[in-house]
């Protein structure tokens, strides 16, 4: 009995002196300190407004004024909500140029605004809200709830309340309270356009 005994607790000492080697000789588990992801930083970090993402589709058919007006001056979005600028584009024009809307919409709003004349026009298949361009200072042939085909006559530029040197119409493009790019809206074969050229005819002589 007693060799028994001596054997059961050999083996018992010898199965614990295994189990302490194979805990100690492991390797160590590698540990990985994880943390949460901190997110970019962005513009509205420092109170400047980043926009939203807003896919503005080419719905443009026509320039509100000409047929390739000259732009006196750019889109140049603020770096904050209140500071310096240029929201929209100004396009060099005749005082009483006919202004058309550049896409089909509905008139949200025609009348003056600070002595200016101003139309707004919300456009047709733009989402919800619905994209929005402004022309001024206009005189208004339409009104609010007019609609309106890509091209049509809205009113007709004013010599006065252009903030430009020569007379201009101001164009903007907003969706909700940001401000986007007008010449967005155009499409390239639009934007790059240039002036019609007559090709020759082969084989028609030239007239002398």
């Amino acid at each position: 009995m007693r060799a028994n005994r001596y054997v059961r607790t050999t083996g018992r000492l010898l199965f614990l002196l295994l189990l302490t080697a194979a805990v100690l000789l492991a390797p160590a588990p590698r540990l990985t300190l994880t943390t949460a992801a901190t997110p970019a930083p962005t513009a509205m970090d420092d109170g400047a407004p980043s926009g939203p993402d807003v896919d503005v589709p080419a719905v443009g058919r026509a320039w509100p004024v000409g047929l390739r007006p000259r732009v006196l001056r750019g889109w140049e979005p603020p770096a904050t909500p209140y500071g310096p600028g240029h929201r929209g584009i100004d396009l060099a024009a005749q005082p009483g140029t006919p202004v058309r809307a550049v896409a089909a919409g509905r008139v949200s709003f025609a009348g003056r605004v600070a002595g200016r004349g101003v139309v707004s026009v919300e456009l047709a298949g733009t989402g919800a809200p619905p994209l929005r361009t402004t022309y001024e200072p206009v005189r208004a042939s339409v009104r609010k709830g007019d609609e309106v085909a890509a091209g049509k006559v809205v009113g007709a530029l004013e010599a006065t309340g252009s903030h430009c040197d020569v007379t201009c119409l101001h164009w903007g493009l907003r969706s909700g309270d940001a401000y986007l790019d007008p010449l967005s809206l155009l499409p390239p074969w639009l934007l790059h356009r240039g002036p019609s050229r007559l090709l020759p005819v082969l084989r028609v002589p030239l007239p002398a």
